[in-house]
């Protein structure tokens, strides 16, 4: 009886390990950014003399410096503002549409339902980089002649284009949670005389928070961190293409970019932390479905 009991457990400690070690060099690197972003110089190894303390780059960080002569400013702030535009408007487009799909997909019994449901898998299974081309000549077909609203036009386009790389997924995860809810639930309120609408909104939706805060979560981190649409499309700069343009140029201090890079990973840091449980139901949630 021993041994069936600590067997499970033997292999779950071996598993933990193995995760631990294929994760190590992805911890590791994580760990000299952060050294080097408190420091004078880059830290690319774990010797102590390397690390010099210094809270330097994230005063000048702060301040708009991101040249050691202070020569080369830029409003970071502006550049924040700029990428949670774009987290936050994926987070809601796909969040909006993939509630009301997966709604229907799970309790409405339409012509081509399973077609379409097959369909978004195979959305899913295309990669962003290889629909960047027919999505970019969409792009230029409907860039508008009035270049006041260029700009503005920008932040919905790649909003709308990263969100739509997004939505076959989270319907799939959102149509999950609504199977799990039984009919009674939804049957009382139309007897009551709720329409359809009323219905998913009142009743519906409530019960499924967990897959709505959880599809909602990764729908942000995903405009949060998506670079190339935001590079291609976005005349603004956001934290990701701004790393990106800067990690090589010569006026850059590199220990500064360090620190833009880890103020650039903290919101995905502190949602992972705090959000753990949530979404290990988002995907429990999803797959029962």
């Amino acid at each position: 009886m021993r041994d069936v009991e600590t067997r499970p457990k033997r292999y779950e400690r071996l598993i933990v390990l193995a995760l631990l070690l294929a994760s190590l060099p992805l911890i590791l690197g994580f760990f000299l950014l952060v050294l080097s972003s408190f420091s004078t110089e880059m830290v690319t190894n774990l010797d102590p003399g390397s690390f010099h303390p210094t809270l330097g780059n994230w005063i000048n960080l702060f301040q708009g410096k991101i040249a050691t002569t202070g020569g080369i400013r830029v409003n970071i702030w502006r550049i924040t503002l700029n990428t949670l535009v774009v987290a936050l408007g994926v987070a809601g487009v796909v969040t909006g549409v993939s509630a009301l799909a997966g709604y229907s997909l799970s309790r409405i019994d339409f012509r081509g339902r399973k077609t379409m449901m097959v369909l978004l898998l195979v959305l899913h299974a295309f990669p962003g980089v290889a629909l960047i081309v027919g999505v970019y000549l969409l792009y230029r077909l409907t860039f508008p002649q009035n270049y006041e609203v260029v700009g503005l036009y920008s932040f919905a386009y790649v909003i709308l284009a990263r969100a739509a790389l997004e939505i076959p997924m989270s319907i799939w995860l959102m149509k999950g949670f609504f199977d799990t809810i039984p009919w009674e639930f939804e049957w009382s309120g139309i007897i009551d005389g709720a329409s359809r609408i009323t219905v998913w909104r009142k009743i519906m939706l409530p019960l499924i928070k967990p897959g709505i805060l959880a599809v909602a979560l990764f729908a942000f981190l995903a405009g949060w961190q998506d670079i190339i649409y935001v590079r291609t499309f976005l005349v603004y700069p956001t934290l990701a293409t701004f790393i990106e343009a800067n990690i090589e140029a010569e006026y850059s201090h590199m220990p500064l970019i360090a620190a833009a890079g880890t103020f650039y990973l903290l919101p995905t840091i502190i949602f992972f932390i705090t959000a753990q449980q949530l979404l290990l139901q988002g995907y429990s949630g999803g797959i029962k479905g």
